[in-house]
């Protein structure tokens, strides 16, 4: 039987590169998605083997989304497909569940050995990531200091793309109100109260593309 696939990315050019690679190595792709949020509805009624992510998406970014398919969709496993190594990524990922985590600047053959890797139920990182992030993981340390919840980081994702509270408001399926509660909690958190600054704060915790 063909193992499932889903594809988020906001990028359809690569993501069809993607699909034409895994469709040849006998991969079902049952999915696309252009960014976090259709990626964790799609997950959630599909149910695909594995959830292949960007981390930089729209909407919702891949960690994140990650997180919510591994909540509402618990037997797809997610392996990120990225150009960010930085250790503060990957560790997010792996606390986030990822169980791949593939640097897009390796060969196309590094996205399937961590497929195949995985669906053996073992977790696959490229080669290029330090083995003292691996460390690092495995020891506990470093822990994220993030005093957001993962609704208010879905909202100052929105903000930080320029949504206004009633866009960020729909975007998330609840009342204008209850988006602009979140706002102002995030502000009181972080001590900031300009919607530049709470750009800047999102681009460094990854939550979109500079």
């Amino acid at each position: 039987m063909k193992r499932r696939i889903l594809l988020a990315d906001d990028h359809p050019m690569f993501r069809q590169g993607l699909k034409a690679l895994l469709e040849k190595e006998g991969f079902d792709i049952v999915a696309e998605a252009a960014n976090g949020h259709q990626a964790v509805t799609l997950s959630r009624q599909l149910e695909p083997d594995i959830a292949v992510l960007d981390i930089g998406m729209p909407l919702l970014n891949g960690i994140d989304a990650a997180r919510q398919i591994n909540k509402q969709a618990s037997d797809t496993q997610v392996i990120l497909l990225t150009m960010y190594e930085e250790e503060a990524y990957v560790l997010e990922a792996l606390r986030a569940g990822v169980r791949g985590y593939v640097l897009k600047a390796q060969a196309a053959a590094d996205l399937l050995s961590a497929i195949r890797e995985v669906l053996r139920n073992a977790v696959y990182l490229s080669p290029g990531i330090s083995k003292a992030v691996v460390d690092a993981y495995m020891n506990k340390s470093n822990p994220r200091l993030d005093p957001l919840t993962d609704r208010e980081r879905q909202v100052l994702q929105l903000i930080a793309e320029g949504k206004t509270t009633k866009q960020a408001a729909s975007v998330l399926g609840v009342s204008v109100k209850t988006a602009d509660s979140h706002r102002n909690r995030i502000m009181q958190k972080l001590e900031i109260h300009e919607t530049a600054s709470l750009v800047r704060y999102a681009i460094r915790h990854g939550l979109i593309k500079a």
